[in-house]
C-alpha cells in the first residue's frame, strides 16, 4: 500500500501554537497499486520527537480518521477539509500513539484501489497548562496484509 504523490499527502505538513479544543486535520490518498487484493490494512503512528502531546493518552492529541467517498476538498492554509461525497470513519477517536491500529473498510484493500483519507487530530479542551510549549513529531505508517493464499 503506497501514499499517494504529494499534493495528495499532507501528513508531512506541521503546526505550531495549538491551543486546548483547537483541531488540525491532514489528508492522505492510500493506493494499492498491486495486482492482488488485500486482507487488511493497520495504521501505526510514532513520534520522532515526544512530549505529553503523545504520551498523555487522556490529555494529549486526539486522533480520529475518516475517508471520503471521493476526494477531500481543501481550504487554504491552516488546511481544513470538506468531502462533496459520503463520510465514513475509519478509525474512531483515540489516543494518538499507537501500534497496528485496524482501519476500517478500504477501497484500497482491491487492487487497484484507493481511499481519501482525513486525520484529525485534537488537542482536547481539558487539556492541562502543562502541555503549553511542547512538540512533538508524528509518523504514520500503512501497512497492509496480503490477501489468504486460494488454489489457482
Amino acid at each position: 500500500m503506497e501514499c499517494a504523490p504529494a499534493w495528495d499527502n499532507r501528513l508531512t505538513i506541521g503546526t505550531s501554537d495549538l491551543a486546548a479544543g483547537d483541531t488540525l486535520e491532514r489528508v492522505v490518498k492510500l493506493t494499492n497499486s498491486g495486482s492482488l487484493d488485500l486482507a487488511s490494512a493497520t495504521l501505526t503512528t510514532t513520534a520522532t520527537t515526544t512530549s505529553l502531546l503523545d504520551t498523555d493518552a487522556a490529555n494529549g492529541l486526539q486522533m480520529q480518521v475518516d475517508k471520503c467517498s471521493a476526494a477531500w476538498t481543501e481550504s487554504a492554509a491552516p488546511y481544513t477539509y470538506t468531502c462533496s461525497g459520503t463520510v465514513t470513519s475509519v478509525v474512531a477517536t483515540r489516543a494518538v500513539i499507537g501500534a497496528n491500529v485496524a482501519l476500517g473498510s478500504l477501497g484500497a484493500l482491491t487492487a487497484g484501489g484507493s481511499d481519501y483519507l482525513r486525520v484529525k487530530l485534537t488537542l482536547p479542551a481539558s487539556a492541562p497548562n502543562s502541555l503549553q510549549g511542547l512538540a512533538s513529531t508524528l509518523q504514520y505508517r500503512f501497512d497492509a496484509t496480503q490477501r489468504t493464499a486460494t488454489n489457482k
